[in-house]
């Protein structure tokens, strides 16, 4: 029996240079998600900071929409093993985000916290110094819903799943809390160079 990642033609040498262990590259863009994709209605959309439960900044959808806007083209890694290489994103970074608000980080820590009521935790200084961004557009297009649209995390060097859809906001915790899949034996930070998979993984 043969499983994908395992057959087909072998990838060129810069491309397996690319691909972190254990990942394979799709041209496709496979859609994951824990349940049904939210209906997320971009009239009553708010996007808040909050320190724990104190709120630290909102902004509405053309709130968003009119803070500076970044272009990146990324690789990126599903913890289900496929890579998805060249992808193009448009959207607000971490960095410009705190910086609208006037926000430095109160803590080490945070939840990114959806619509689906999905959450996963980040530490701070992944999501800073150009790594992270919250997404609009994808390929130069509205981001789909199926993707998360219409606007989702995306921290490129870590596992998709810490690249949360429908994003709602980001919650300062104090401690490293351990969100949806992580609480589900999920690895804490995910780290796909180091195949960081599963809560035992290195």
């Amino acid at each position: 029996m043969t499983t994908r990642g395992f057959s087909g033609r072998r990838p060129s040498d810069d491309i397996a240079q690319r691909l972190p262990p254990g990942q394979y590259e799709t041209k496709d863009f496979p859609v994951l998600a824990k349940g049904p994709t939210p209906h997320v209605d971009l009239a009553r959309w708010r996007f808040t900071v909050n320190d724990g439960p104190r709120p630290l900044a909102s902004w509405s959808w053309p709130e968003f929409e009119a803070l500076p806007q970044t272009t990146w083209r990324r690789d990126i890694h599903c913890v289900t093993k496929w890579s998805k290489l060249d992808t193009t994103w448009r959207g607000v970074t971490i960095d410009d985000l705190l910086q609208a608000a006037g926000i430095t980080p109160p803590s080490a820590y945070l939840l990114a916290q959806s619509h689906d009521d999905y959450d996963t935790n980040l530490p701070v200084a992944d999501l800073l110094n150009g790594q992270a961004m919250i997404a609009t557009r994808f390929a130069g297009a509205p981001i789909e819903a199926e993707h998360g649209g219409p606007a989702r995390l995306l921290v490129p060097h870590l596992y998709f799943w810490k690249s949360a859809k429908w994003i709602r906001g980001l919650r300062f915790t104090a401690r490293d809390e351990a969100g949806f899949w992580e609480q589900r034996g999920y690895h804490m930070y995910g780290d796909p160079w180091r195949e960081q998979r599963y809560t035992n993984d290195p």
